[in-house]
């Protein structure tokens, strides 16, 4: 009685529930398995993105070699993770201040606080004179003003464009190490000279000596040189800057020395720790980053450029921006000589102004490392507007 009415019970149980019907069943289905698993939106999105990349199988298409599979591989593989990940904007570029530098008016305090011109010495270290440039202290280093700093670039970037504008020739000085390549390209936009390695003692002083080898031209109003000036300027004596641009002041003493005792106006970076009477327009910076040097060095030979392309508008309309030389002073007295160098000149300096001739600019001389120029002009005897020239080292 009792195992009867288990069974029974049990039975009954069996027969309410399906699931094993389910489970035979399968075994005599003929019906293709379903999938239902859930695909997510990224899943669609690449499966589809792939699709329009693989290319169709036509007769068409010909062979495919292996570039062009891997090529269909790398872009499977770029649009796969193309939805991933962020989009960085307004990265920084080591050598945009080298291919590009800003120009005077892109001065701006984000731009200085940007490339560290703010950061100065240690406090045990400061120049007293420098008192006014200074913003505070923070860390047990001195802040350095980016107000004044903008203040006294913008006005150093004027003088160097005025100097360019007047025909001035222009010397970049820097020599610690990595400041060779803004050296350079300074030197390169504004048509100047340079010195990167070492500033030999008595190259302004002592120039005919140390600087005897260099060799010196005469170029008119284009920059183009005039090379019957050449056998001349033989035992002319080395030529002087007229602004001395220096990136690093305390290891160039000697040579604001020197610029001194000759009258020359400098340009220098100025940190916490510097003498800023040392120089005739102080720039209040950090001079230890490459990063501030670099953007000092590109501002000031863009500000020359500018200069430099205001002078060849005016040569293309025969004025001059510098005054002309006195009759005699880059060739002996043509009786002596034997030939009419003042007619040579005349010609030469009249084929280039004419309006037919072309007013490209000649591109600038190669610097040297120890080359140090300035400006002078070729002797005529017609109005100056007409006879200009200009001689460099």
């Amino acid at each position: 009685m009792i195992v009867r009415n288990v069974c029974t019970r049990q039975s009954r149980q069996l027969l309410a529930f399906n699931r094993p019907t389910r489970i035979v069943n399968r075994f005599f289905s003929t019906e293709p398995p379903v999938d239902t698993a859930v695909q997510s939106p990224l899943a669609e999105q690449v499966s589809h993105q792939e699709s329009s990349v693989r290319p169709t199988d036509s007769p068409q298409s010909g062979i495919k070699t292996p570039a062009h599979q891997a090529f269909v591989e790398k872009q499977i593989q770029k649009n796969r993770y193309l939805g991933l990940g962020s989009q960085v904007k307004d990265a920084y570029l080591p050598e945009a201040l080298y291919r590009s530098p800003p120009h005077p008016h892109h001065i701006s305090l984000e731009l200085l606080l940007a490339n560290q011109t703010h950061l100065g010495h240690s406090t045990s270290r400061w120049n007293p004179q420098n008192s006014s440039y200074i913003f505070g202290i923070r860390d047990g280093i001195h802040i350095i003003s980016l107000d004044a700093t903008a203040a006294y670039l913008r006005r150093a970037a004027k003088v160097v464009e005025e100097v360019s504008y007047r025909a001035g020739l222009i010397l970049f000085v820097g020599t610690r190490p990595g400041q060779k390549r803004a050296v350079v390209r300074a030197a390169e936009l504004a048509g100047a000279y340079h010195v990167f390695e070492r500033w030999i003692p008595g190259s302004l002083t002592n120039g005919q000596q140390i600087l005897g080898h260099c060799e010196t031209m005469v170029v008119n109003p284009f920059d183009e040189e005039l090379p019957q000036y050449k056998e001349t300027l033989v035992d002319r004596p080395s030529l002087k800057p007229d602004l001395v641009i220096c990136l690093n002041p305390i290891e160039n003493e000697v040579l604001l020395h020197e610029c001194g005792l000759n009258n020359i106006p400098t340009i220098g970076v100025i940190d916490t720790d510097a003498n800023p009477t040392c120089v005739t327009y102080p720039i209040p910076s950090n001079d230890d980053s490459l990063r501030a040097t670099a953007l000092i060095a590109g501002i000031l030979g863009r500000a020359a450029e500018a200069g430099r392309d205001r002078r060849m508008e005016q040569a293309k309309n025969k004025k001059l921006t510098f005054p002309p030389a006195a009759k005699g002073d880059l060739v002996p007295d043509a009786a002596n000589e034997g030939v009419d160098d003042a007619a040579t000149t005349q010609a030469s300096i009249s084929q280039v102004m004419a309006p037919e001739s072309p007013a490209a600019e000649a591109p600038a001389a190669e610097a040297s490392t120890e080359a140090v120029a300035a400006a002078a002009e070729a002797p005529s005897d017609k109005q100056p507007s007409d006879t200009p020239s200009q001689d460099r080292q």
